[in-house]
């Protein structure tokens, strides 16, 4: 038995005419007919009496309508509320800077499984458009580096993630523990996506000036993790990432950290300094349970490198424009 011909017959019995009926389902009277058959076939009575001008309801139909009403009208009740419950659910908007990077993705999923009653929307943006969304209010919490970050946002401290370099296997660097800075002197360098990650670019390029030279950039435009890796397994650069970054599982590659000086990217969550709602402290909450569980935050011999944010990437004087 369907839903469909409980709701035919029904309609069937308010017009009683199938002409009307069908017309009222948008559908053609053979086709309600053949439904109205098999349903009473699937029943064993009948459900109709059925002449050339007249249908009427049987004892046995009479009965049937009634309960019919009631699954439908349960039907109806459950399909609203199942609405309902999305309509009210509690929301939040969050920030991500691509599939790659994964420190957002793992403060939303500790999120939702202490809150599984909230509807998260990720919205991919970089970390500048991620300002600008959040101080319009377009976003509830976003995640980027905070050397200089816009006034109207508040930020936390939520990783400090290893820099490194991610090679072929057979690379002079995969057999060190570490590669000095100023190592990457001789190799050509791939950054990330500049329309992504402007900032972890821009502290990558200043890393290496503070270690004396100026790095050889590779060229090319790379728009997804699997072709950064795809250039490196082809020795045609090694990629600077931090160690979070999904690249660095890559069969055929080795991710080795940076050292002289160790350096760590510090990821920071970022919220409109003016926003009351509590989803972002449980938010935040959910970060600091992770980052202590993970030792994302663990003391370091010296302060994280933090150079200054680029010019073009400061906020204009009003930064809800």
């Amino acid at each position: 038995m369907e839903l469909r011909q409980l709701r035919y017959f029904v309609t069937l019995a308010e017009e009683l005419h199938f002409g009307r009926a069908a017309a009222r389902e948008h559908i053609v009277q053979s086709a309600l007919s053949q439904q109205i058959q098999r349903l009473e076939r699937e029943l064993g009575v009948r459900l109709l009496d059925r002449s050339t001008h007249h249908v009427d309801l049987t004892p046995a139909g009479a009965v049937f309508l009634v309960e019919a009403r009631q699954i439908l009208d349960h039907v109806g009740r459950a399909g609203q509320a199942a609405r309902n419950a999305v309509a009210s659910a509690p929301t939040l908007r969050a920030g991500i800077i691509d599939a790659g990077y994964d420190t957002m993705p793992q403060i939303l999923r500790e999120f939702q499984r202490a809150h599984p009653d909230f509807t998260i929307h990720q919205v991919e943006a970089d970390t500048p458009e991620q300002y600008r969304q959040l101080a319009g209010g377009r976003l509830d919490i976003g995640i980027g580096a905070t050397s200089q970050t816009w006034p109207a946002l508040a930020s936390e401290l939520i990783r400090l993630d290893p820099l490194g370099v991610l090679v072929p296997d057979d690379h002079r660097f995969a057999g060190l523990d570490g590669v000095p800075v100023a190592a990457l002197a001789d190799e050509l360098l791939l950054l990330g996506e500049e329309s992504q990650t402007p900032e972890l670019n821009s502290f990558v390029v200043e890393l290496c000036r503070s270690a004396g030279f100026a790095p050889t950039v590779y060229e090319g435009t790379v728009e997804s993790t699997r072709a950064a890796a795809d250039l490196v397994l082809q020795h045609r650069c090694v990629h600077c990432v931090p160690a979070s970054f999904r690249t660095s599982n890559r069969p055929g590659t080795t991710w080795r950290p940076l050292i002289e000086p160790a350096t760590h990217y510090p990821w920071s969550l970022l919220w409109h300094d003016t926003n009351p709602s509590p989803r972002i402290a449980t938010v935040i909450d959910s970060a600091r349970q992770l980052a202590k569980r993970l030792g994302w935050l663990e003391p370091m011999a010296q302060p994280p490198f933090a150079p200054p944010l680029p010019s073009d990437l400061l906020p204009d004087s009003d930064p809800a424009a």
